[in-house]
């Protein structure tokens, strides 16, 4: 689904990125974990199409498509979806409303008719229910007013909305308690772990990788992979520390 290979990319002209090379089949959710510089959210605007983050070199094939030359609305259209570690607020722009015209958008890029009014908040009660949400929160500005928490699971409504192939969630654990980290692991799970989807899951700590178990975890050090493996290999960072494992 996704063929990474040899990536650099930098930002402000500083080299960040330095021969990335991953390969993402469908049905596999894929961890990405590493030390504060490492390259991690840089990878994850890289892909989603962030104006700033400038590839120099490399490829990124995405189903069949060569993922750098699409604009970011053309990647979002194809099934790609990029959740923010920082979740941004939109004054004067509802949830319904907002959702509602990027699943459209979404829609009439791939020749899809929109959906009606109705249509549409049918999908988005199924969704808000299932992330324990009432209605109410979607009807207000985006993300405004909202704790960290429901901004989290205000991402997952948005996601099971959007339904993308392939989610790369950026640091998704970043200031969530033990509750809300279990309800959003329990999101992903319900989304994302089917036979046509994928997962790029940036995280500096295993804790949620208890709820969102990974079929590899890989080690990004100075913009590049550095080790490959299995769950436990999140288990024996958390353990020993990146320091250990450089030496």
């Amino acid at each position: 689904m996704l063929k990474i290979e040899n990536l650099h990319a930098e930002v402000d002209g500083k080299p960040i990125l330095k021969g990335l090379t991953l390969a993402i089949n469908p049905g596999e959710i894929h961890a990405i974990m590493g030390p504060n510089g490492a390259g991690k959210s840089t990878l994850a605007y890289t892909l989603g199409g962030r104006p700033g983050y400038d590839v120099t070199g490399g490829s990124v094939d995405f189903a069949g498509q060569d993922l750098l030359e699409m604009e970011p609305h053309e990647r979002a259209a194809a099934g790609l979806f990029l959740g923010f570690q920082y979740p941004v607020e939109i004054p004067g722009v509802s949830n319904v409303q907002f959702l509602r015209e990027a699943l459209n958008s979404q829609r009439r890029n791939r020749g899809e008719a929109p959906l009606s009014g109705g249509e549409f908040l049918k999908v988005a009660r199924a969704q808000a229910d299932a992330m324990g949400m009432d209605m109410d929160m979607l009807k207000r500005p985006v993300n405004v007013g909202f704790s960290g928490g429901e901004k989290k699971r205000n991402e997952m409504v948005q996601m099971g909305i959007i339904d993308p192939r392939l989610a790369i969630l950026d640091e998704t654990d970043s200031g969530l308690d033990i509750d809300a980290l279990r309800v959003v692991g329990e999101g992903i799970n319900r989304i994302m772990r089917t036979p046509d989807k994928a997962v790029l899951l940036i995280t500096h700590y295993q804790r949620l990788l208890d709820y969102v178990q990974p079929d590899f975890v890989h080690v990004l050090s100075a913009g590049r992979i550095v080790r490959s493996g299995g769950k436990e290999l999140a288990l024996e960072l958390e353990r020993e520390g990146y320091g250990a494992l450089a030496a």
